[in-house]
């Protein structure tokens, strides 16, 4: 009796923590790869928010110029920028896409093998946003401008939102702990120390992985270079509390509930040019190598397209996972949304792209593209959240300023995972 009496409180107890295991691990809740990738965003057709030199066109257009494409030997996904007009009239044409699905909280893996690079006037972003800015957060996981060979990840949210920086890599700088709009900062700042997470050195190492895993608790951010990918990302099991030292963490708690402040982001991609941050003229005269190759952003990148060449991003794939025991489990608190189409417009199974534009693209990247694509399922963008202006980075203020006691002061602690 007592016997099984025991192994029935062992199996009421494995399977107590089984279902517990079920819920904190993460599962794929959306791939966007090759199969679905610029069909899943919409393209930005307008004004750059940021007042770039720039001119960001839709998807047929893009695709007619050669600024978008689909790898077919590796199905990698190429979006450049035009680097043959010399003085284009409203700007050099590259895309802004925007992912279709938002969301709340998850863990997301960015397989990049090519960023632009640390390149004059060239101001590239992977980042997140959500509506009515800033109340739903902004999340700038790689962003960078001119010739930078580091990586800077920011915060930018509402008012009242102040961040510790505990369990963020040693070498990391923290700029600021306030992420509010009336930061004179304007958003918390990490500062990253390695030359290869960013730039001309991520491009040198074939780049990685970006993962940035956004709880109620944190939101961190880690890089593995391409020969140090972990098994459990490439066996499509990822483990965050495995992994070492995130290269920037932000901690919530008495001065910042990060779920009041983050809600509804989507995904973004995209590569602007001057705006006001690269083409800031006190940015652009600080830098000796911009500065002495002209005398301001915009004359630059007008007249040197040639230079433009490898601003391009290479992504393999972004892959969203979700806590819970099934897809975008609603209970979790973890949700994706996804706006309905707005009338279709019927189309055929695929739009064309011209050879000519597909050489210019292999010509770049060495890997042939494809000139056909699967359909967006929506044929206009919607209107989009202007993002904030950026501004140059501040000097760096210190280095882990730890967590917020009840006192409000900071106390240094050691990461936990």
């Amino acid at each position: 009796m007592h016997l099984s009496t025991t192994r029935l409180a062992t199996g009421v107890l494995l399977a107590s923590v089984g279902a517990t295991l079920a819920k904190t691990s993460y599962n794929l809740q959306v791939s966007y790869d090759k199969t679905n990738f610029f069909e899943s965003f919409d393209f930005l057709n307008g004004e750059d928010p940021t007042h770039g030199f720039v001119d960001y066109v839709d998807q047929a257009t893009a695709q007619q110029a050669g600024l978008i494409g689909v790898g077919q030997s590796n199905g990698s996904i190429y979006m450049g920028v035009d680097h043959t007009t010399v003085n284009p009239p409203n700007g050099r044409q590259s895309v802004r896409i925007t992912s279709k699905d938002s969301f709340t909280r998850g863990l997301f893996i960015a397989d990049i093998a090519h960023m632009p690079g640390s390149i004059c006037g060239v101001w590239p972003a992977y980042w997140m946003f959500g509506p009515d800015w800033p109340s739903s957060g902004e999340i700038d996981i790689i962003e960078g401008v001119n010739t930078q060979t580091q990586n800077a990840v920011t915060l930018h949210t509402s008012s009242g939102c102040e961040m510790s920086n505990v369990g963020t890599l040693p070498s990391t700088m923290f700029e600021s702990p306030n992420c509010g709009s009336e930061s004179a900062t304007s958003g918390c700042q990490q500062r990253t120390s390695s030359n290869q997470n960013y730039g001309d050195g991520f491009n040198d190492i074939k780049g990685g992985v970006y993962a940035t895993e956004w709880t109620s608790d944190h939101i961190a951010i880690w890089f593995f270079p391409r020969s140090q990918i972990p098994q459990d990302i490439a066996s499509g099991k990822p483990n965050p509390k495995s992994w070492s030292h995130p290269l920037a963490r932000f901690v919530g708690g008495l001065g910042c509930h990060i779920d009041s402040h983050f809600t509804k982001n989507n995904i973004v991609f995209d590569t602007t040019f001057c705006g006001d941050w690269a083409g800031n003229p006190a940015v652009w005269g600080s830098n000796a190598e911009c500065s002495a190759k002209s005398s301001s952003c915009k004359d630059y990148v007008s007249n040197n397209p040639a230079d433009f060449k490898d601003a391009y991003w290479e992504v393999n794939s972004v892959k969203v996972y979700q806590q819970g025991e099934s897809y975008g489990s609603p209970d979790q608190g973890n949700t994706s949304t996804s706006q309905p189409a707005p009338n279709p417009t019927p189309t055929s199974t695929s739009i064309r792209v011209s050879p000519t534009s597909a050489q210019r693209i292999s010509q770049v990247t060495g890997i042939k593209y494809s000139t056909q694509y699967v359909p967006p399922s929506r044929v206009a963008p919607p209107n989009q959240v202007a993002s904030p202006s950026q501004v140059a980075p501040t000097q760096a203020r210190g280095t882990d300023l730890g967590s917020f006691n009840p006192a409000g002061s900071y106390v240094p602690q050691p990461w936990k995972a």
